[in-house]
C-alpha cells in the first residue's frame, strides 16, 4: 500500500499526536468587505519560527500573523511542537475569522512548543470551505509534518489525478493538500525531509512560498520565479520565516535577507543551511505585491513598498498631468501613490476621506443597494476640504469600478467641482493564475468598456492609468510578472481541467 495513504490532516484526524480544534462553519467564512469589493484579493500569509533555546513560540506566531492579517482575513491557524519532547506531538488550532477572533490567551497557552508555523488565508484555489484553513498538520507512515502555503499551483489537476488513481483520499479542495501528499510520498524514499521537499518541488508548477515543519526542523521554500515573497529573520537565537518583513518587526526580530527565488532554507538547532538547486536564473516577482498587496512598511526583494508606490504616483503624474487644486488618495492603499502624484505635479496633497476604523468588518450584503451603503459606512468625505475644488483622486486599481463610482459621486455630492481619477496600475485585463483573486475577464471593467466608457461610468471628469512601461521603473528594474495586465506570464499555463470529487472510473 502506498505510504501516502496513511496521511491524515489535523482538521479531521484524531490521532494521539494531534490536538486539533474542530473547524466550525462560521457565517463570516468567505465573505468579503464591502468597501474592498472592487479590489483584487491576495491569497495567504505564512509565518514560522524555531527557538533552539526552548522558548514558547505561540505568542510570537500570533503577533506575526496579526501583522500579516492584510494578506488574508477568512481563516487562520497555528501548529506548534517541542523539539525536545515526544516526536510528532503536534498541537493545532485553526478556524474561520481574524487572528484576534480565533486566538485568545487560553488558546495560545494550549499551543506549547519552541517550533511552530502559522497561516492567514484568503481563498482562491479551493474556495471558502472551513476545512481549507491552514496550516495542514499531517501524520503519515514516516511520522508527522505541517505546512503552510502562499500561492497557487497551475498543474494541480494533473498532480491530483495521479494521487487519486493511486488511492489518495483528500479532505480539502486546496492545492496545498496536494503538496502535503507528495511530501509524504517522497519522504518514504528519501533520507531527509529536505530531500523530500526538493523532490516534491520539482513536480510543482506555479507560485509557492512554503513554510514546512518537521519534528526538528523549519524549512522555507520559494518557487523558482519568486512570485510569492518570503523572508528570513532572527531574534536572539530564534530563526523566523515570514511572508513580509513587517511580520519580523512585529516580533522585534532582525531582518536577515529575502529567501531567494528557487531557494530552500533549512533552520535547525545547528543553524541555517541553504539549497539553491531549484534556481533557474529567471525571476518574475508579482508586481501587484508592490502596487497593493504588501504592507506599506515591508521590504520585498530589496525594494521598499512605500518607495515603489511613491514612484508609481510620480510616473502617473508625468504621463497623465491635470490642472487641479488637491490630490487625494483612497484610504489606505491609494494614499502613497497620491503623495507621489502630488510631489511630482506640485499640486497640494491632502486627505479627502475619513475612514471609520471602529465598525469592524462590513460584509457584502445580498442587494446592490446594501453593498453600496457599505462604502458610505466605511468612508465619509471631509466636505470642507473638497468643496469648490478640482480633485485628483488616486487609487491603486480598478477591477469592476463599482467602488470608485461611489467615491467619485461622494466627492461631487460634497461640493467638488471636478474629480479626475488616476490609477497607479495599468488596467486589469487578464486573469492571474498564481494566487491573486482577479475576476473573470468578462467581469473586468477594462474589458467591457473603452477608457472613455469607463470614465463616463465612473462619473469622473478624466481618467488615467499607469503605463505598462512604468512598472519596471517602479521597482528599480526588478524582474516582474505583469500577466494580469499584459497577458505575458512567466510560464506556460495549462488548459483548465475540472477535477470532480467523484469520478466514474
Amino acid at each position: 500500500m502506498p505510504a501516502f495513504l496513511f496521511l491524515r490532516t489535523a482538521a479531521f484526524a484524531g490521532s494521539r499526536n494531534h490536538k486539533a480544534d474542530s473547524l466550525s462553519v462560521c457565517g463570516r467564512f468567505g465573505q468579503k468587505e464591502a468597501c474592498n469589493m472592487d479590489k483584487a484579493k491576495e491569497e495567504c500569509g505564512v509565518f514560522g519560527i524555531l527557538d533552539p533555546e526552548g522558548g514558547s513560540v505561540a505568542h510570537s506566531i500570533y503577533y506575526g500573523l496579526t501583522a500579516l492579517q492584510h494578506r488574508g482575513q477568512e481563516a487562520c491557524g497555528i501548529v506548534t511542537s517541542d523539539t525536545s519532547g515526544p516526536v510528532g506531538n503536534y498541537h493545532c488550532r485553526k478556524n474561520a475569522g481574524l487572528v484576534s477572533e480565533v486566538f485568545h490567551e487560553n488558546s495560545l497557552e494550549s499551543l506549547p512548543g519552541n517550533l511552530g508555523i502559522g497561516h492567514v488565508r484568503y481563498s482562491t484555489t479551493g474556495g471558502s470551505r472551513p476545512e481549507n484553513a491552514q496550516p495542514l498538520a499531517i501524520s503519515y507512515i514516516k511520522g508527522t509534518l505541517a505546512l503552510a502555503h502562499n500561492g497557487n499551483l497551475v498543474n494541480t489537476a494533473d498532480l491530483k489525478w495521479e494521487l487519486v488513481r493511486n488511492g489518495a483520499v483528500f479532505h480539502t479542495t486546496t492545492d496545498s493538500e496536494v503538496i502535503a501528499f507528495y511530501l509524504a510520498r517522497e519522504r518514504v524514499h528519501t533520507q531527509t525531509i529536505q530531500e523530500a521537499v526538493l523532490a516534491t518541488a520539482r513536480k510543482l508548477s506555479g507560485s509557492y512560498a512554503l513554510v514546512i515543519m518537521s519534528p526538528q526542523k523549519l524549512i522555507g521554500l520559494r518557487d523558482p520565479y519568486g512570485l510569492k515573497p518570503l523572508c528570513l529573520g532572527k531574534r536572539g537565537q530564534a530563526y523566523i520565516l515570514a511572508s513580509e518583513s513587517c511580520a519580523l518587526s512585529a516580533v522585534d526580530a532582525e531582518f536577515i535577507r529575502d529567501v531567494e527565488p528557487g531557494e530552500m532554507v533549512i533552520l535547525s538547532e545547528k543553524g541555517i543551511e541553504s539549497n539553491r538547486s531549484l534556481q533557474t536564473g529567471r525571476c518574475a516577482h508579482c508586481i501587484f505585491e508592490y502596487i497593493y498587496f504588501a504592507r506599506l512598511d515591508s521590504r520585498l526583494d530589496g525594494i521598499n513598498v512605500y518607495d515603489a508606490r511613491i514612484a508609481a504616483g510620480r510616473a502617473l503624474a508625468r504621463s497623465h498631468p491635470i490642472a487641479a487644486d488637491l490630490v487625494t488618495g483612497v484610504p489606505e492603499s491609494g494614499l502613497p501613490a497620491a503623495k507621489g502624484f502630488a510631489l511630482e505635479s506640485g499640486i497640494p496633497f491632502g486627505f479627502a476621506f475619513y475612514k471609520n476604523s471602529y465598525i469592524g468588518r462590513t460584509f457584502i450584503k445580498p442587494s446592490q443597494a446594501e453593498r453600496e451603503s457599505g462604502v458610505h459606512l466605511k468612508l465619509s468625505v471631509l466636505a470642507a476640504t473638497v468643496k469648490g475644488k478640482r480633485i485628483v483622486l488616486v487609487d491603486d486599481s480598478i477591477v469592476r469600478g463599482t467602488t470608485m463610482k461611489n467615491l467619485v459621486q461622494m466627492l461631487k455630492d460634497a461640493g467638488a467641482s471636478e474629480v479626475h481619477v488616476r490609477i497607479s496600475s495599468p488596467p486589469f485585463r487578464h486573469p492571474c493564475y498564481f494566487g491573486t483573486d482577479v475576476p473573470s475577464e468578462e467581469e473586468l471593467i477594462a474589458n467591457r468598456l473603452s477608457m472613455d466608457g469607463i470614465c463616463r461610468m465612473l462619473g469622473a471628469d478624466s481618467l488615467g492609468y499607469l503605463d505598462l512601461k512604468a512598472l519596471p521603473e517602479m521597482v528599480k528594474g526588478l524582474p516582474i510578472c505583469s500577466g494580469c495586465f499584459d497577458n505575458n506570464y512567466p510560464m506556460e499555463i495549462p488548459e483548465p481541467k475540472p477535477f470532480p470529487f467523484w469520478c466514474g472510473e
